[in-house]
């Protein structure tokens, strides 16, 4: 028997084309997201040529940057506006962030050649991080409130499950069609073929983002959710109160250190794809086809099977499983030799990654009822840019581990180069082993501290119907 909650059928159920349209919102977050992570660094440090002391330093930056950004943004737009009741409480800041986001992210790659030929490198330095900053500003707004909305929009158990297969299936379904254009465009050597690729996905993510709207639309009936809480209690509390409440409560506390964990693994493991394949393969880049479709399909295909675990034992169980299973995927990136053995490794991490995905909405929004019927009012948009705040902190960390193994392992940054055999030991390191132990500490981490479980886990629900919010 499943350790949730029953649904509490007060709660109308949200329709299939209302899932479906929201689903479109984490297509830019999937994509944007987990796309920076693979390009943005070897696009600089290679094909760029930015030094990579230089690109270290410029993505610490970035990261402080992301500290002040992501909880302020959080906290001075999670509160009722003028237009709050006519529009909404997340629905203008999605799109507010939505658009600019898509503008920043070609600018990325779209860098002027004046500055790329430039000796002085300092202005190339400085546009990175312009750009950058500017680029998870916009992001931030969105996924914040993207984030918050899945709470609010979703309700039940059932909801939640039901919303976080479609959220898990089709944005990857189509975040992996749109990646594939990378690849199948992109040259190494040739920026304007990296160029002219993100103009494409550009196009093909707005009108992603036009079709989100139906979905993150709320109905007067939530309008008055968000109101009501803040109608009783006008009075906000203090940011750095808000932070040390929420961090107080060992479920979100455990959740915030485990996300940071598996983001600062999956973000070193993503950012040396294209040095494996390059560097470790010897393949050309258009071979991330057979991987990317190989992890999609091991994604999709496991879907039915968390789904269903996750009804009967519970997704906070489930979810601790996917941290263990995480130690051993990141693994065979230690020995593989062949695009063979890449495709079948690929495969069953895309399982693991959907046992991840499936989970993550359930016991986020679990951990953010918890927050609501303690302070009385909804501020998940504060609580989802705490979370991001440490999240973030990943860019740092790539930041100061890939520039501190290339120069102990003498990597060469030129396009053509042949590694050495320590340079190809040190990208084995950064992409594999590295990100298993970090997936090891989350999931003693998860196993220690989340309490979001059984009698708890129902108790939180029945008060959040019992308070009206």
């Amino acid at each position: 028997m499943s350790e949730e909650s029953e649904d509490l059928s007060e709660w109308e159920q949200v329709s299939g084309k209302k899932i479906i349209s929201f689903s479109f919102g984490w297509i830019l977050m999937f994509f944007l997201g987990g796309q920076f992570n693979i390009y943005v660094f070897y696009y600089y440090n290679v094909e760029i040529g930015m030094p990579v002391m230089l690109l270290g330093l410029a993505f610490v930056i970035f990261a402080i940057w992301n500290a002040i950004n992501d909880p302020l943004i959080g906290y001075l737009t999670d509160r009722p506006f003028k237009w709050t009741r006519k529009w909404g409480m997340r629905f203008p800041w999605i799109l507010i962030g939505g658009v600019p986001l898509l503008i920043c992210w070609w600018f990325t790659f779209a860098v002027p050649d004046s500055i790329v030929e430039s000796s002085d490198p300092w202005p190339l330095f400085w546009y990175f991080v312009l750009i950058t900053c500017a680029f998870d500003t916009f992001y931030t707004i969105y996924t914040t409130h993207l984030g918050a909305s899945f709470t609010t929009h979703f309700v039940t158990d059932a909801d939640r499950r039901r919303a976080s297969a479609v959220n898990t299936t089709l944005p990857n379904v189509l975040a992996l069609i749109i990646g594939l254009i990378i690849p199948i465009f992109y040259v190494y050597g040739n920026r304007a073929s990296m160029v002219f690729a993100m103009t494409i996905v550009v196009i093909l993510l707005f009108c992603a983002l036009i079709i989100l709207i139906p979905g993150i639309r709320e109905s007067d009936e939530l309008k008055e959710r968000f109101l009501k809480g803040y109608e009783e209690q006008p009075k906000r509390d203090p940011y750095f109160k808000m932070m040390k409440d929420a961090f107080g409560r060992k479920s979100f506390a455990a959740t915030l250190i485990c996300f940071m964990l598996l983001t600062f693994g999956s973000t070193l493991s993503a950012a040396s794809n294209v040095y494996f394949m390059k560097d470790v393969l010897g393949l050309p880049f258009a071979f991330a086809v057979y991987t990317g479709i190989a992890y999609f399909v091991g994604m999709i295909c496991s879907i039915p099977l968390w789904s269903n675990m996750s009804r009967k034992y519970g997704h906070a169980k489930t979810m601790k499983l996917s941290f263990l299973l995480m130690v051993f995927s990141y693994l065979p990136g230690l020995w593989i030799t062949t695009i063979g053995e890449a495709v079948f490794f690929s495969v069953l991490g895309g399982a693991v990654a959907g046992c991840f995905w499936v989970t993550l909405g359930p016991v986020v929004a679990d951990v953010y009822d918890e927050c609501t019927i303690c302070t009385g009012k909804h501020q998940e948009a504060t609580y989802e840019a705490f979370r991001a705040l440490f999240n973030r902190l990943a860019f740092a960390f790539v930041g100061i581990v890939i520039p501190i193994i290339q120069i102990i392992t003498v990597y060469n940054t030129a396009p053509d180069a042949v590694q050495t055999p320590t340079a190809i030991i040190g990208l084995r390191i950064q992409r594999s082993l590295i990100p298993s132990l970090l997936a090891l500490l989350a999931f003693i981490v998860m196993h220690r501290m989340y309490d979001l479980i059984g009698d708890k886990q129902v108790a939180v629900k029945k008060q959040l119907q019992e308070m009206g919010l």
